[in-house]
């Protein structure tokens, strides 16, 4: 599933200088390699953490969890910043995924680790996964983490992308979706709510998943002698469709359904190409109904709630 990373086994004495000289020699050996900037610097500095990780958990097997603490103080003297305690339980911690699961990508930095380590097994490949497949910065995975991207999903969506299957477009979106409330405002109408959403669009089609683009706010249709306004319409890449976007802000009524169904219909008979999926509806409400979409025959349609932070 990921791309292997070949570690040597170490083999040492049992008294404390010699877990420590060893320890001290690979990491030594790393800070000199991280001053050569080659394709191969990231796997060796993986490798290098992995078999201080194992020594350290050997030693402490010998000499107690205080160890830690012990070789931290020694190494931050002998070698200077970069292994405090926290540093150096991520290191004991990397060899023992990474010996449970026995590969690990080589593609993610020692520092996206740090920020994963201790999640759970689907967690921990959840976002392995994201972060090849989007080649996520720290701040962004950081940001994916804080805003519980992970427990927003459905779990089927959390499992076909750990599992390299491939979700449909409507389980990438997150549940609740997340509108910032950057202007403060205290009373929300659906215009307000569509203006939040514009002063932060990327953030928002991040919300509903990849390879959203938008189109255009308030997107003018003509049914019959009417004009009507679609809130925001949007494309997506990769599943090749339109997407009709409808904002609620309250509970969904069955007339929601029947109105973005409408809309839908027109943009697949005027808008959509012969070489487009059937367009796709989405309506963010402020509190879903089960039972409403129990009875919706039309599986286009997708109700997702939103909260405002």
């Amino acid at each position: 599933m990921y791309n292997n990373i070949s570690y040597v086994n170490i083999t040492h004495r049992g008294d404390t200088l010699d877990y420590y000289n060893e320890i001290k020699n690979e990491l030594l050996d790393n800070e000199i390699n991280k001053k050569v900037k080659d394709y191969s610097k990231n796997r060796y500095e993986l490798k290098k953490y992995y078999n201080v990780g194992k020594l350290l958990l050997d030693a402490g097997k010998h000499y107690g969890e205080g160890i830690i603490k012990e070789y931290s103080r020694r190494l931050t003297i002998d070698l200077g910043k970069g292994y405090s305690q926290r540093n150096l339980r991520n290191m004991r911690q990397y060899y023992k995924v990474t010996e449970k699961w026995q590969t690990m990508s080589a593609k993610l930095s020692w520092s996206h680790f740090c920020e994963i380590l201790w999640f759970n097994e689907d967690k921990l490949f959840y976002y392995i996964k994201v972060i090849e497949q989007y080649n996520l910065s720290i701040r962004e995975l950081r940001n994916k983490i804080k805003n519980k991207e992970y427990e927003r999903l459905p779990e089927e969506t959390r499992n076909s992308i750990s599992n390299d299957n491939n979700p449909k477009i409507e389980e990438y979106i997150k549940n609740p979706i997340i509108i910032k409330n950057s202007s403060n405002y205290e009373i929300i109408s659906e215009k307000t709510l569509e203006k939040l959403i514009l002063q932060d669009i990327p953030s928002f089609l991040k919300e509903l998943g990849s390879g959203f683009s938008f189109i255009e706010n308030e997107y003018k249709i003509r049914i019959g002698d009417y004009y009507n306004y679609i809130d925001l319409l949007l494309y997506n890449i990769k599943f090749k469709c339109y997407v009709v976007i409808e904002l609620k802000i309250t509970n969904l009524k069955k007339e929601h359904i029947g109105q973005i169904e409408t809309y839908m219909n027109y943009i697949d008979k005027n808008i959509k190409e012969f070489n487009d999926d059937k367009t796709i509806g989405i309506i963010i409400c402020k509190k879903d109904n089960k039972f409403i979409m129990e009875y919706c025959s039309d599986e286009r349609i997708i109700t997702k709630e939103y909260i405002i932070i």
